[in-house]
């Protein structure tokens, strides 16, 4: 099977805008009609949290600031040195229609052969969770993706009508692997696509618009991130 994705290379973004962007992507899913993998790194060091978490108990587990809450679910990740991605998918998307724990499963055995490419073995955790509630890189949970009995990756979903969500961080502390190789390899495709087409996505103006109305008011506003 050969599919065509989008691929948008967003390099080095403020906290807030990082989210902005995953957002937008998400509400324009239907009309790019196709999926989307963004890869972004952060010009500050920061932290994100899960969508529906208590700020006043994630600020108690990190001093990283900015402290944004995320548009997907899950628990909280420290972006100091990670590597971090998002897929989007339309809702026409066969990934759509999978169930949380099966879109989870694939994306990180799409990372653990785009490492094993690399020389990095590395497996999923099994079905009991060793996780320490509300924190993502504490312990492990079933199908999170571990190096040498340490978990190195997670991800967060959000699920509507608009499309399917996925946002990942790799931390790669002690992985023999360079980012620019890494970002090669999940470009190379998975057991589940035999051949990706890329085309590059270029964020029309009205999409640059609503990211910035994003940033501006949601993601920076203590309103949003300290709602709950």
């Amino acid at each position: 099977m050969i599919e065509t994705w989008f691929l948008l290379q967003s390099g080095r973004c403020p906290a807030a805008e990082n989210m902005a962007v995953d957002e937008a992507l998400l509400e324009v899913s239907v009309s790019m009609g196709r999926p989307a993998l963004r890869f972004y790194d952060w010009s500050e060091a920061a932290a994100t949290f899960g969508y529906s978490q208590p700020y006043a108990e994630v600020a108690r587990w990190t001093t990283l600031r900015p402290l944004i809450r995320r548009p997907t679910g899950g628990g909280l990740v420290p972006h100091e040195s990670d590597w971090t991605y998002s897929l989007v998918f339309p809702p026409t998307h066969p990934w759509h229609a999978l169930k949380a724990t099966e879109s989870y499963r694939r994306v990180h055995e799409w990372l653990q052969q785009a490492l094993g490419s690399l020389g990095v073995a590395t497996s999923l955790s099994g079905s009991c969770p060793k996780s320490v509630p509300g924190q993502c890189f504490v312990g492990a949970e079933q199908f999170d993706l571990l190096h040498a009995g340490r978990k190195i990756a997670g991800a967060a979903q959000r699920r509507n009508r608009l499309g399917l969500l996925i946002q990942g961080s790799v931390q790669p502390v002690g992985i023999p692997a360079q980012r620019n190789a890494w970002e090669q390899a999940m470009r190379e495709g998975f057991t589940f696509v035999e051949n990706i087409t890329w085309i590059e996505l270029d964020l029309d103006a009205k999409v640059r618009q609503r990211i910035d109305d994003l940033v501006r008011e949601k993601y920076s506003q203590a309103a949003y991130n300290e709602r709950r």
